[in-house]
């Protein structure tokens, strides 16, 4: 990891950017995609899944038997494991449940807000290396605790032509019902367009590579509304002298495993955090399986030292990281003044890990500095609100002249002529 000590503002500006990409050519390839789709549905699919993921599907939907074959199939302590995620995730999703509240704005004026699910939503979960079952946990369960009618999932088969049993136990486990064998960019043009076997759905969420991005970013210029924008994953760690050295260190790992690109940032108040953690880096990283994809990801990865709490605390809401682990005394009263971040770890027993699967937050964040605008998923991104109100006579005679006189100067006298009659009609009574 590359370490800056006291970094200026105007360096610090530079340090903070993301890479850089040229999308020129990606899109150019996915908009090819998104046309054949388009033009030719499932044929085209079943084309570009033995072309990228180098088999030749029979069916695009998944069966009953494949889904109750990976059920027996998927480990028993794995299965216990997904259902207390299952359960907290749950709870803290239901929990954001909220009952209309009706305001009477005027009296005879009554004005709230009615909750209606989207009702076809679509769920990208990539597999291959690191098949994301998780990621079906954090989307399908706020999707059928807000009333989704259609929940579709389009997940890549393997070399043989299945979907990975852990993918399969927790779908059903969730309840989606509609699995599809399709992945990449073509997977999002059929959920986006419609295809002779999977249906058209509404918005579509979930995270994917380069290509999957950008063809989520294209749909949604047509219409279909996604989750958010989204880029490489982020960490940063904010750690003074009561940290972790080995926590720190970790937790920047399991960032950097996701890949290459993905990016971890350690700001620090002392040169013996950084010695230690640099370290610990170095002892963790021969442990891990994926250590070449965490190696490259820290190549890319920053230490920045910094004098104060102060200084920490313009680094992370300039950055607007995905994911925060605030690993430092008082770390309640540094958060009141975070105000760009995905999701915040506090203390040394918060790891980003136990926001990903298990917690009961939603791990779908928003990325590249996104978290200035967006949130992360919650129950909220399934959901939404129309406006409602009930105006009674007396609320039409109090609030009627206010209206007219409002319609009247800016030239729309037809939006005055509907209270005027409604105000004639009531003066014979």
């Amino acid at each position: 990891m590359q370490v800056i000590k006291f970094p200026t503002a105007v360096k610090l500006k530079d340090l903070l950017k993301r890479p850089s990409v040229s999308h020129a050519l990606i899109q150019k390839q996915v908009l090819a995609v998104l046309k054949d789709i388009k033009e030719n549905g499932d044929k085209a699919l079943i084309k570009y899944t033995l072309q990228f993921d180098k088999v030749k599907v029979k069916g695009l939907r998944v069966s009953k038997s494949e889904i109750a074959d990976a059920v027996k199939m998927t480990d028993k302590k794995l299965k216990a494991a997904i259902k207390v995620a299952h359960a907290n995730i749950s709870k803290f999703h239901k929990a954001q449940l909220v009952e209309a509240e009706k305001v009477e704005t005027t009296k005879g004026v009554i004005c709230w807000r009615e909750n209606r699910p989207v009702e076809n939503v679509g769920l990208y979960i990539p597999g291959g290396s690191a098949p994301l079952f998780s990621t079906i946990l954090m989307l399908a369960i706020p999707a059928k605790i807000a009333g989704c009618r259609n929940v579709v999932l389009c997940t890549p088969p393997d070399a043989s032509g299945k979907i990975n049993d852990a993918i399969l136990y927790t779908a059903q486990l969730c309840g989606v019902t509609h699995i599809y064998k399709a992945g990449g960019a073509q997977a999002i043009a059929a959920m986006a367009c419609g295809t002779k076997t999977i249906a058209k759905v509404d918005k579509i969420f979930g995270p994917g590579n380069q290509y999957v991005t950008m063809a989520k970013q294209l749909v949604q210029q047509n219409g279909v509304a996604i989750d958010m924008p989204a880029g490489p994953s982020e960490v940063m760690v904010v750690a003074d002298d009561s940290s972790v050295p080995a926590f720190v260190a970790s937790d920047l790992l399991s960032q950097a495993e996701h890949g290459p690109d993905s990016q971890a940032i350690l700001v620090t108040f002392s040169q013996q955090v950084i010695d230690k953690v640099l370290k610990e880096l170095e002892i963790q990283l021969k442990r891990l399986p994926r250590k070449e994809v965490a190696a490259a990801a820290l190549k890319n990865s920053k230490i920045i030292l910094v004098k104060d709490r102060k200084a920490a605390l313009e680094i992370v809401n300039e950055y607007a990281p995905e994911h925060l682990i605030l690993a430092i005394k008082d770390d309640s009263s540094f958060l009141k003044k975070v105000v760009n971040a995905g999701s915040v770890f506090l203390g040394n027993y918060s790891p980003e890990s136990a926001g990903d699967y298990a917690s009961g937050t939603n791990h779908t964040l928003p990325t590249n500095g996104y978290a200035r605008s967006y949130s992360g998923v919650s129950l909220d991104s399934f959901i939404k609100k129309m406006t409602v109100q009930k105006i009674s006579e007396k609320g039409i005679r109090k609030l009627g002249w206010v209206i007219e006189e409002m319609a009247a100067a800016e030239y729309l006298f037809a939006h005055k002529n509907a209270v005027t009659v409604r105000l004639k009609q009531l003066k014979k009574k």
